[in-house]
């Protein structure tokens, strides 16, 4: 067999370079539109140590960690995989987003720009090399009777083939479908020297002959109609007479016998066709002629699909089902792939979902799905999209969080516990370009006058924790010669708790501390972003949040929101007339209990209804303190949490 052969496929010993296997458990942060009860029977269940009720999966996290960390439940349980990869663009994380009706297109985060790297940094080799390492991951994830569908642009398509034929074999391709997703346009202007670039190809393989296969069919032509079903009954119903001779008489056991006054070998047994004379189904055109079967249109499925999909409607933003992804797939193209290659509460995986196609028409097909990608605002598009599906069924939102920032620790600062803790600080402090001090437990370094404490890696930053700064800045005070010129703190962190925010900054202020909360940003994972000074740490959100009591009925508002805004063009922010602008979506936990997110009210943006709501009210069932989380996050895809107390009569 031809084999296509890249640098890096074979080791110096010449064996084939596998793909990174590191099974990383996913963090649960988010669960979305999941009943009290629900949660309640969730949490009994998994107490008593028995296999929890299937909750469909939203994925934050790059494919090289996420595939590798489902391998060890779902190998061999996949029945249909559909990815749509990134083409060779580096425009392909950009999104646009709007403010106050302007809009404006944010460029990719550095992780995404990685990941752009990762695959076509060093040219063709890098792709095959990253196909590959996918591919090897999807077979191994794919069930017995399972189809992977692998959607790519035409630049890359012959390579993938060949790697795709060596992964699952050459005899398990079915199918390379053609897609017209887009009708013509200047590409083909005089001069160009190449035709009009109107499709996709979408590359169709099976883990083996016999997977699920649902034939699907296309209508029949109004000039097909109008040729063979020009027939029709008093009723209107339209038909066209077909033969109802047995074929090949005698020699193939056909009965011979009379109907109608003719005689004649037929294919049906005379009890089969005094039935259908019965039913009106056997019609003589005229006095002797052979009798006829009446075949109505209604009953026929059409024309078996074919590879040519010229058919689907082109999606613009213009069209209803649009959520403004600049690489959106039309429903009916995962509609067609789903209902073929898959059956009802079969699994459905991809790994790439950007605007969520593939998990929302799995979930109004009944389909169980997964749905990952690296982008947080695809993350965050996604779940608004599936919240708006009538009746949308509980889902998670997962990530793999501290266990692949523990990984990348270790492997880049050795095995003693203390000395990879203060390598690891050091190292967050040269590209925070604050200098190490010495001497102190919570205090790691300063930036123009600011102490500067980082967190660890496998922990949120506590209000406790800034209990600690603030004790320990006030004995820093005058204090040697890394004592801090300003009271002020920089507490760097990759994750912060609930209920950090506003109480942790009012306690730090009421000891006279300003605190500035930054997040350590994934980047710092990334060599070759840290060589090339592409790591930039961003300040958290501020929110203000109030809670009216009115016996057990509470009212939350909204008070205030301010971000960051880095992010966003000056002529853009100048339209900015009110806070509540920079909020896409929000949403409630009326009783946390101090683990993920319970997802139980929420509000968001849409193009039909671009205006917010600011408050909402809840009535609980009986008295007791409760602790209510609520969540926002901006038009740029980041969170903010904030935690409160309320206690009813």
């Amino acid at each position: 067999m031809t084999e296509l052969v890249w640098e890096g496929k074979y080791d110096k010993h010449g064996h084939k370079v596998a793909p990174l296997r590191l099974a990383l458990p996913f963090q649960t942060v988010e669960t979305v539109n999941e009943s009290a009860q629900q949660r309640h029977r969730q949490l009994l269940l998994f107490g008593g140590g028995r296999t929890s009720e299937w909750r469909n999966r939203l994925i934050w996290g790059d494919k090289k960690y996420v595939l590798p960390a489902l391998l060890d439940e779902f190998a061999g349980k996949v029945d249909l995989i559909y990815i749509d990869p990134p083409f060779a663009t580096g425009q392909d994380f950009s999104f646009p987003v709007t403010v106050n009706g302007d809009e404006f297109v944010k460029a990719p985060s550095m992780i995404e720009v990685k990941a752009y790297r990762d695959t076509w940094g060093h040219g063709k080799d890098s792709y095959y090399s990253w196909i590959y390492d996918t591919a090897v991951l999807l077979w191994e994830l794919l069930s017995p009777t399972g189809s992977a569908y692998v959607h790519l642009g035409g630049d890359v398509t012959s390579y993938a083939c060949c790697i795709l034929d060596e992964v699952f074999g050459a005899a398990n391709f079915r199918n390379e479908i053609i897609w017209k997703r887009s009708h013509a346009h200047s590409d083909t202007i005089q001069g160009s020297r190449h035709y009009g670039r109107i499709t996709d190809t979408i590359l169709y393989y099976t883990k083996a002959p016999d997977a699920t296969w649902n034939q699907q069919y296309d209508p029949y032509d109004k000039d097909y109609i109008d040729r063979d079903y020009r027939r029709q009954d008093p009723d209107g119903r339209r038909y066209r007479i077909d033969n109802l001779q047995g074929p090949g008489g005698k020699a193939a056991g056909n009965p011979l016998y009379e109907v109608m006054g003719v005689t004649r070998y037929w294919r049906y047994s005379r009890e089969k066709m005094d039935a259908l004379i019965r039913e009106g189904r056997v019609i003589q055109t005229r006095p002797g002629a052979v009798p006829q079967y009446k075949r109505y249109l209604d009953e026929m499925p059409g024309v078996p699909l074919q590879n040519l999909w010229a058919d689907l409607p082109v999606l613009s933003n213009r069209s209803k089902e649009s959520v403004g992804y600049p690489t959106q797939k039309p429903e009916q193209l995962l509609e067609r792939i789903i209902l073929t290659s898959s059956n009802a509460d079969d699994l459905v995986l991809d790994c790439f979902c950007g605007s969520g196609t593939t998990p929302a028409v799995a979930e109004r097909l009944g389909r169980r799905w997964i749905a990952a990608d690296l982008g947080r605002f695809a993350v965050h598009t996604t779940r608004k999209r599936l919240l708006s599906l009538p009746g949308v069924r509980p889902f998670v939102v997962q990530n793999l969080g501290k266990y692949e920032r523990q990984v990348w620790q270790a492997a880049e600062f050795g095995d003693d516990a203390q000395a990879r803790t203060a390598a690891y600080r050091r190292f967050i402090l040269d590209i925070y370009k604050a200098k190490p001090i010495e001497g102190y437990a919570w205090l790691h370094g300063i930036k123009q006058g600011r102490l500067v404490h980082v967190g660890t890696v496998d922990a949120p930053v506590t209000v406790g924790d800034v209990k600690q700064i603030a004790a320990e800045f006030a004995r820093a005070i005058g204090t040697g010669k890394d004592a801090p010129t300003t009271k002020a703190v920089d507490v760097l962190g990759w994750d912060f708790a609930f209920e950090l925010n506003e109480v942790a900054r009012q306690m730090a202020e009421r000891a006279g501390i300003d605190v500035r909360f930054w997040r350590i940003p994934r980047e710092v994972l990334d060599k070759r972003a840290v060589e090339q000074g592409d790591v930039r740490f961003f300040e958290l959100a501020a929110l203000a949040v109030e809670v009216e009591s009115h016996g057990r009925k509470i009212t939350v508002s909204l008070k205030d929101f301010v971000i960051p805004t880095d992010d966003v063009p000056e002529d853009v922010q100048s339209t900015i007339t009110d806070w509540s602008q920079w909020i896409d979506y929000w949403a409630v936990d009326w009783d946390n209990k101090g683990d993920a997110f319970h997802n139980e009210w929420q509000t968001y943006r849409t193009r039909k209804t671009p205006s917010l709501r600011r408050s909402v009210e809840h009535e609980y069932a009986e008295a007791g303190k409760y602790q209510v989380v609520v969540k926002v996050i901006d038009i740029l895809g980041n969170d903010t949490t904030k935690t409160l107390t309320v206690e009813v009569p």
